[in-house]
């Protein structure tokens, strides 16, 4: 057996990374009054500005709407973005994790009508996954297509849709069905879809977190039709598209960079003299972070120079996870306080936000026992 490799080799941000620093700290200035940690975060005018500077889908190529420009620079791009709290929900999907699918699997047609339209700021898209009973096991999805004259008949629902019900289009993951080899091949028939929301026999309704805010959403499918023009890729080759998708999406700055400004703010009380046990707290945080950053920012020069960094994405998106679910904790510990949602006070309302919302962490982006078991089988344990 081959010994597995896990690559995060150090990587140093070129000139035009660090330029582009420059130019993001600019536009958030501008845009301030739309930062924070508890603003809306989905603002269809904001991913429009972000469009007309060419800030979406910037590293695509220029036939399709992107800008050509390098992994690094995206990296510094969505950092900034993230520490500042900007409003990126309404184009982050397609600009993360959709875009750059169709740009890989799609057919020239789908390409020039989908990314053009991603990158500028004008269409949404969210992600059919996870399913009632099945979560993050992707692979027992029960939704079915079947093929017919023109297209595609589908059945089913998904779980957990981030944004369905704002969302313009949803890459749906299925099976087709009736082929009988799933008893042998749980990854058989495995198919994905551009689906147009608004066709009829599509229903979304909310999943309301401990909020009582609107952001999940669970996707009911009957009888929809799809055209044939809105397969993506082939047949049977879902499961290597969605892995590939899934690099994307669990590799980025946003698996680590989402409590950001609350790890400001407990650094901004403890002062510049805290106790030991303060400092050392803190600065285990820190510590922390800046290794996750490293590592992300390591994918990003794998993404750069073309290499699939699926099992490194996985244990990003595990660490992740851990880290922004322990950074409330801490908090709680260091500066107890009764938490307030609607509290005046900075630190009252950011601790009540996160304690509520670090559950959700373990759902997106797939839960921790699906990326250990992607972890364990990269590490030839599986």
């Amino acid at each position: 057996m081959a010994t597995p490799v896990f690559r995060f080799d150090p990587v140093e941000l070129p000139p035009e990374a660090l330029k582009m620093r420059v130019e993001v700290r600019e536009f958030i200035k501008e845009h301030e009054h739309l930062m924070g940690f508890s603003k809306a975060d989905f603002n269809r005018d904001f991913s429009r500005a972000m469009g007309r500077r060419g800030w979406i889908g910037m590293t695509w190529p220029k036939r399709y709407g992107g800008q050509e420009r390098t992994a690094f620079e995206r990296f510094v791009l969505i950092e900034e973005m993230l520490a500042a709290g900007a409003p990126l929900s309404a184009h982050y999907t397609g600009d993360r994790q959709s875009g750059p699918n169709i740009l890989r699997f799609g057919t020239e047609e789908q390409k020039m009508f989908f990314c053009p339209k991603i990158a500028a700021g004008e269409l949404s898209f969210c992600i059919g996954m996870s399913e009632p009973n099945s979560g993050s096991d992707v692979a027992g999805t029960r939704t079915r297509a079947v093929k017919i004259d023109g297209g595609y008949r589908i059945n089913g629902s998904k779980l957990w849709t981030s944004n369905a019900h704002r969302a313009d289009y949803c890459i749906l993951f299925c099976k087709m069905a009736g082929d009988g080899k799933e008893e042998t091949d749980r990854h058989a028939g495995a198919t994905q879809f551009l689906l147009d929301l608004k066709t009829p026999g599509v229903e979304i309704r909310p999943v309301l977190n401990l909020l009582g805010e609107h952001h999940f959403n669970e996707i009911f499918l009957t009888d929809v039709f799809v055209p044939d023009n809105r397969l993506l890729g082939k047949e049977g080759n879902g499961w290597n598209q969605l892995t590939s998708e899934l690099s994307f999406e669990r590799s980025a700055p946003d698996r680590f960079l989402v409590l950001f400004q609350m790890l400001r703010e407990m650094v901004r009380m403890a002062g510049p003299t805290p106790d030991k046990g303060t400092a050392a707290a803190l600065g285990k945080l820190i510590a922390q972070l800046a290794t996750l950053r490293g590592m992300s920012l390591s994918i990003a020069g794998m993404l750069q120079d073309g290499y699939d960094p699926n099992n490194e994405s996985a244990v990003v998106k595990d660490l992740g996870t851990r880290y922004e679910q322990d950074i409330p904790v801490v908090a709680r510990q260091l500066f107890p306080t009764e938490p307030e949602l609607e509290a005046i006070d900075t630190y009252v309302s950011m601790i009540a936000r996160s304690t509520m919302n670090a559950p959700r962490f373990s759902i997106q982006g797939g839960t921790r026992e699906i990326l250990r078991g992607i972890i364990a089988r990269g590490l030839g344990l599986r």
